[in-house]
């Protein structure tokens, strides 16, 4: 994960103004040197043939210079930070019955149009607020007010994923209402973001058919940590030579469980199922804030 990808030096800015570093874990600092390890060459391939997995040890990663045990004391410092702000957020969301997605894909699958489409349909029902995490620009915080809801944008920087410290600030910022829609479209990344959570209902993985088949075996940790798995772009299948079953199997090989809807922003393919999906999960939240309200109001 993002211990060994640059993400440590990220900057954090919201609407163009520098925050200052709020990666959990940001004051984790080591130096390449201290572990003393060298990468042996005695067990590379003598051909071109064969396969060299650095995700094999411990820590599930490789970094030159940095042992498996302290990639993995760091990745458990980071990630215990995060979770700490996640509860926050999740118990703020369950207080508030406020409806969170993780909107997770590969750069470049349709998530942006896809939520146009999903505020001009849902505006009018439901509060509806979005954060968009992107390293650079905002571009697509502009596309989405454009669109008739409020949105916040997080450039990382270096960064590669949105974490849980990040959107509680933007939350704050955001002044949401209570019952609302809260849409939070990650960084494009299928690797880093899998491991954060960020308080949401459920992580959301777009999915392009574009893409290849395989995507779901190449990154597994994304689509075992989702919830439910959007097909895209489904309008340009008969231009494509891309196996929808097999794709599906792929991703139900890795996560049983996984939900899986096909859906074109263009062809409207979808989005009925999509839509009622959310509106599902926001009555579900409704009816979670009201269980918890009532046991206090006959304390009161």
């Amino acid at each position: 994960m993002c211990t060994t990808c640059g993400c440590g030096g990220s900057q954090m800015r919201f609407a163009g103004r520098v925050s200052k570093k709020s990666r959990p874990g940001a004051g984790l600092q080591y130096r390449a040197h201290e572990s003393g390890i060298k990468t042996s060459e005695a067990d590379l391939p003598a051909h071109g043939n064969g396969t060299l997995d650095f995700g094999a040890g411990a820590a599930g990663s490789h970094a030159p210079g940095i042992s498996q045990a302290r990639m993995v004391r760091i990745e458990r410092d980071i990630l215990a930070k995060n979770n700490d702000y996640a509860r926050e957020n999740r118990d703020d969301f369950t207080g508030r019955a406020i409806f969170a997605l993780n909107l997770v894909s590969s750069p470049g699958s349709g998530k942006t149009s896809l939520l146009v489409k999903t505020i001009a349909a849902l505006k009018d029902a439901m509060p509806i607020a979005v954060i968009e995490g992107d390293q650079q620009t905002d571009n697509d915080a502009a596309r989405i007010r454009a669109a008739g809801a409020p949105a916040l944008q997080i450039n990382t920087g270096k960064g590669c994923h949105l974490d849980a410290h990040m959107v509680a600030q933007a939350v704050q910022r955001l002044d949401m209402q209570p019952r609302s829609l809260l849409l939070i479209e990650n960084v494009g990344n299928l690797v880093c973001p899998a491991g954060f959570d960020l308080g949401e209902a459920h992580k959301v993985v777009i999915f392009s058919v574009t893409e290849g088949e395989d995507k779901p075996l190449k990154y597994p940790d994304m689509f075992r940590a989702a919830g439910l798995m959007l097909l895209n772009k489904c309008d340009l299948l008969p231009y494509l030579e891309f196996d929808v079953e097999l794709a599906i199997g792929y991703a139900r090989r890795i996560n049983p469980e996984l939900k899986v809807i096909c859906i074109s922003a263009v062809s409207g393919e979808g989005m009925a199922q999509w839509l009622e999906w959310i509106e599902n999960g926001c009555r579900y939240a409704q009816t979670v804030q009201q269980s918890n309200a009532e046991p206090k109001a006959l304390l009161g």
